[in-house]
């Protein structure tokens, strides 16, 4: 039998925790245009975040060029379509395929580790006793691997979409015989700024959403140790599905302008 308590109980919980997020979103945004600025620390979470995940990112965006190339060349032999393969896979990477397959991979290594650290900060009292001592932890410890996170994803997403292309090209390269410069040129003749601008953009929203999930949930973690590896995983689920729903987001309104 459905417990209708639990459900309601469940329902609020789910909007209590909506608005803490938009609250502690917000208190984000007033914080990073508030000087002072911790531009050392902001820098070293750059580094902490793009070497975090660069060797991973390039890896997996690298397999997935070569994949999805060979996947895709025999349907397309089918057919006597396979010179549009250049075409159709740097149109499928660089608009959908890259960013949010390195998003979700930064939402694995770099979500979680941030919630763990601060989630680790906080059961220890150390956010705590920056507080007393009148440091704005906020400032230093959130806005700033926010910020990283921000910046540092589009990067991370290029640099995959790169790889990714040179796998798809290996592919080509060894069994269609195709050059270097002719499949690159097939590639950017397809693209087109419509195709980059909506991808970019999306990418920084990517990594707000990263950033922003995995310090709210490790800075308001409770229940010590135990709570530390809650703040990690929940960390992963909610930013996963924060950024289906913002690559949902972007798709539409970017239909919408191509309707226009």
């Amino acid at each position: 039998m459905v417990n209708l308590g639990d459900i309601r109980d469940r329902v609020f919980s789910f909007f209590e925790e909506v608005g803490a997020l938009s609250r502690f979103t917000s208190r984000f945004f007033r914080e990073a245009f508030r000087p002072p600025f911790e531009w050392a620390e902001f820098l070293n979470q750059c580094y902490y975040v793009g070497n975090r995940s660069l060797t991973l990112v390039g890896i997996t965006g690298f397999i997935i060029g070569l994949v999805f190339t060979m996947q895709s060349r025999p349907t397309l032999l089918e057919f006597g379509a396979v010179s549009w393969m250049p075409s159709m896979v740097g149109l499928t990477i660089v608009r959908e395929v890259g960013p949010v397959v390195t998003a979700l991979i930064c939402a694995g290594r770099i979500g979680s580790g941030i919630g763990a650290e601060l989630g680790s900060m906080r059961v220890t009292e150390q956010i705590d006793a920056m507080e007393v001592s009148g440091t704005n932890p906020f400032k230093y410890l959130v806005v700033t691997r926010v910020l990283a996170c921000i910046f540092m994803l589009p990067l991370l997403v290029l640099i995959g979409d790169a790889l990714a292309l040179y796998g798809s090209y290996l592919v080509e390269h060894v069994k269609g015989d195709v050059s270097f410069q002719l499949y690159f040129n097939q590639v950017f003749d397809a693209l087109t700024f419509g195709d980059l601008l909506p991808s970019t953009i999306k990418s920084f929203f990517f990594g707000l959403a990263i950033g922003v999930v995995g310090c709210y949930k490790g800075y308001y973690c409770s229940h010590g140790t135990v709570g530390v590896g809650v703040a990690a995983n929940t960390a992963v689920v909610v930013a996963s599905l924060l950024l289906f729903i913002l690559d949902f987001m972007a798709v539409v309104v970017t239909d919408i302008f191509y309707d226009l």
